[in-house]
């Protein structure tokens, strides 16, 4: 059994949910816990026609059979999470960290009316930021402190730690990307926290020798919502002409989109100790190569892409997405 971390290797939106989603199905977790910022950050998982986006919870949710857990190092807006568990109905399966942090209306307030924040940096207006500084000074509400919460409290981190010590499997969920973490990313253009897997394990309480893989997930043609620099940017008129066209799950504002960036993804998987690699969009290299299931069904210019993506970050790509649809997906980690 295994205990794995799934983080986004660029700039957010890189198709983390399906990813977890896809992994939870095959390898039957009995945990899947979440780090990152908070709600800033939605996961889009598409399962048959059916289209879920969630802020708080686990992505992984759409596998039934796990616990859905909320590490401490998270942000919760009650009223963002009651709203996802009544609409995806797991009640009986959420456990939130007493130590997490509240996200009130008055840091919501601060958010959206901050020129700062709001103008310059792009923020999503979800109160992070300013719940984020009020915990650094000591001044934010805890979950256990939240009667609304309290058929959710639980010891996430004693709950993570005791499954990995019965020799379960688990998986541990990063929000947001590489490029806006606080530490590594385009400053001041970042989220108010750390980003890489080692801030994600340490949100869930997991120390790094308890960690088994680190799978990084890069899109394609990255994108980024908000401001800040952007290397291989190019104009939306040129993605239009491609076909593509995205939206954040969150802001809903469209997305910028950049052709690959072989320099970024390299230290992207060394900050993350990254040991096997999840590309999406394939299909956008190759429309030819929309809903494959096997590599072989590849053609030979998504095949060109992958190798030189092996050879920029030095670890294997194991998972290939081929187009939105939980389904539709290549899966070589039992091959590679």
């Amino acid at each position: 059994m295994s205990c794995t971390i799934i983080v986004g290797g660029f700039f957010g939106d890189e198709g983390k949910g399906k990813i977890v989603a896809h992994i939870a199905h095959q390898d039957h977790p009995t945990v899947i816990s979440r780090g990152g910022v908070g709600p800033n950050a939605g996961h889009t998982v598409k399962v048959g026609e059916k289209e879920y986006g969630v802020r708080m919870i686990p992505s992984g949710f759409v596998y039934p059979d796990a616990k859905l857990c909320i590490g401490p190092g998270v942000l919760v807006d009650p009223r963002v999470l009651q709203k996802e568990i009544d609409e995806v109905g797991v009640s009986g399966r959420v456990f939130v960290d007493g130590r997490c942090g509240i996200i009130d209306e008055e840091h919501i307030a601060r958010d959206k009316s901050s020129e700062h924040l709001a103008k310059k940096i792009g923020s999503t207006g979800s109160g992070c930021g300013p719940a984020n500084s009020d915990r650094v000074l000591r001044l934010s509400k805890q979950a256990k402190d939240i009667p609304e919460l309290a058929p959710y409290i639980a010891d996430v981190a004693e709950l993570v730690n005791q499954a990995i010590d019965n020799g379960e499997t688990v998986l541990i969920e990063g929000t947001q990307g590489f490029g806006i973490s606080l530490y590594y990313g385009t400053y001041p253009y970042v989220t108010s926290k750390d980003t890489s897997a080692s801030q994600i394990a340490a949100d869930t309480g997991v120390g790094p020798t308890r960690v088994d893989d680190v799978i990084v997930v890069f899109k394609a043609f990255p994108t980024r919502v908000g401001e800040g620099p952007f290397s291989t940017e190019m104009s939306l008129e040129a993605s239009h002409s491609m076909g593509i066209q995205e939206f954040g799950t969150v802001t809903h504002r469209e997305r910028r989109i950049g052709n690959w960036d072989g320099d970024m993804a390299r230290y992207s998987a060394m900050i993350n100790g990254c040991t096997q690699v999840a590309i999406t969009g394939i299909d956008r290299v190759d429309p030819d190569c929309y809903g494959a299931t096997e590599y072989d069904q590849l053609s030979q210019t998504a095949k060109d892409f992958i190798h030189q993506v092996e050879v920029d970050v030095g670890r294997p790509v194991t998972i290939i997405s081929t187009g939105p649809e939980l389904s539709q997906i290549i899966d070589l980690r039992k091959k590679k």
